[in-house]
């Protein structure tokens, strides 16, 4: 896996932050060919080096992919077990350390799980197997944040 991530440099002419532009922002092209913008969060006592909030933070994307690995696994999990899942969304809350590095110290999932004739057993096993066995994100931030869990079961 591979990723390259290049700042885009200040907006033409002027170095600060400016409606078209973000001093502090970058774009990530990935070993799959796909691009995702970041910009950092604007800082009003130094705008040079703040962002203009055009874009998620890395911090966001980090949590925001930890989000996508874990749901992709419960889906997985659930379609190879025969249910008959049709929806699936997770909610990510988290805290920081407040010095640096920032690091995550508390992360939340809320799975909401929606089908039909699943059993509340089935949904939890997958999200325990995603958090302790599949989930590479989940699993590598769990060596600094205490990492809940909890879930809804719709039916459909």
């Amino acid at each position: 896996m591979e990723c390259t991530v290049s700042w885009t440099g200040p907006p033409a002419s002027t170095g600060t932050t400016t409606t078209s532009g973000s001093a502090m922002s970058f774009l990530a092209t990935t070993g799959s060919g796909h691009t995702l913008v970041m910009d950092g969060a604007p800082d009003a006592t130094k705008p040079e080096n703040g962002g203009a909030n055009l874009a998620p933070r890395p911090m966001e994307t980090v949590l925001a992919g930890t989000g996508g690995c874990t749901a992709y696994d419960v889906v997985l999990i659930l379609k190879r077990g025969r249910h008959d899942v049709r929806g699936c969304t997770v909610r990510l809350t988290s805290e920081r350390a407040g010095t640096d590095p920032k690091v995550f110290t508390k992360i939340h999932m809320h799975f909401v799980v929606t089908g039909r004739g699943i059993a509340a057993s089935a949904v939890e096993r997958a999200i325990a197997m995603s958090r302790d066995k599949y989930c590479s994100a989940t699993i590598m931030l769990g060596k600094t944040a205490d990492i809940t869990t909890s879930f809804e079961l719709v039916e459909s």
